[in-house]
């Protein structure tokens, strides 16, 4: 793979699930992405610990907190956090798996979609002031850097172990056509070993991403047995809100 292959792979995979400016030129690479959606998190990762430095001067951690989830939501043109939405009104509207998959669809958001998103934004801001008040600045540039990292390499593991829901039409079709192999990981690696500079705590931190991780799976698999787009990005709002949660009680 040539430099120039690289560099569209990686443009591409910002373009998706962020609206940061990468050029308007990219030709998109859905399977050449995929594999970059880890470094797309940490550049994420890097934008939120500047940010948070700089509302952290202005205003209170709790205020701050929440300022940063604000930032998250923007930077990814709440990509994710509508398929959070759409996720959870088919998953939990106890229909068959192609009427659950329709309602997913549905561009309204319903009242499981709404009690979600501001659920998980709750946590999320929960989490992330936890973290500022009990974690020492070193381990809080840490997480902020690392979590939203982890949270978009999952999605990878999702597009590896369940198939695709719908066989003709939705976002993410594209990232199903050919399969994962062990190189698409590669990147995954990386908000890894930037977690052991958490010393014994970055354990825990790994185990809480792999069951955490292992339950949403498993909870598609039971109950729609694929997996979509929304899903996808419902999985990647759940991990970064209990990351962020759990990372707090650890430095606590």
């Amino acid at each position: 793979m040539t430099i120039k292959n690289i560099l569209t792979d990686l443009r591409s995979a910002i373009l998706f699930i962020t609206i940061l400016p990468a050029g308007k030129d990219v030709a998109y690479s859905p399977m050449g992405m995929i594999k970059f959606f880890p470094v797309v998190g940490l550049i994420l990762g890097g934008l939120l610990l500047v940010f948070d430095a700089g509302v952290s001067t202005l205003w209170s951690p709790g205020v701050a907190a929440v300022l940063d989830v604000l930032f998250l939501v923007v930077v990814t043109g709440a990509f994710h956090l509508d398929g959070l939405g759409d996720a959870a009104d088919g998953l939990f509207s106890h229909r068959s798996k192609e009427r659950a998959l329709e309602i997913m669809k549905d561009s309204r958001t319903g009242m499981m979609g709404l009690v979600a998103v501001v659920c998980i934004l709750a946590v999320k801001a929960a989490g992330i002031y936890s973290v500022k008040t009990t974690g020492t600045l070193f381990q809080t540039m840490d997480l902020l850097l690392i979590v939203p990292a982890y949270a978009r390499g999952a999605m990878i593991v999702g597009i590896k172990v369940l198939d695709y829901g719908r066989k003709e039409t939705g976002t993410g079709l594209d990232l199903f056509e050919k399969g994962i192999g062990p190189k698409d990981f590669a990147f995954v690696l990386i908000p890894v070993v930037i977690s052991l500079f958490l010393g014994y705590k970055c354990l825990v931190l790994n185990l809480v991403f792999l069951g955490t991780l292992w339950l949403i799976l498993g909870f598609y698999k039971k109950t729609l047995n694929c997996i979509t787009g929304d899903m996808l990005g419902a999985m990647t709002e759940i991990l970064e809100a209990v990351l962020f949660l759990a990372t707090g009680a650890l430095i606590a």
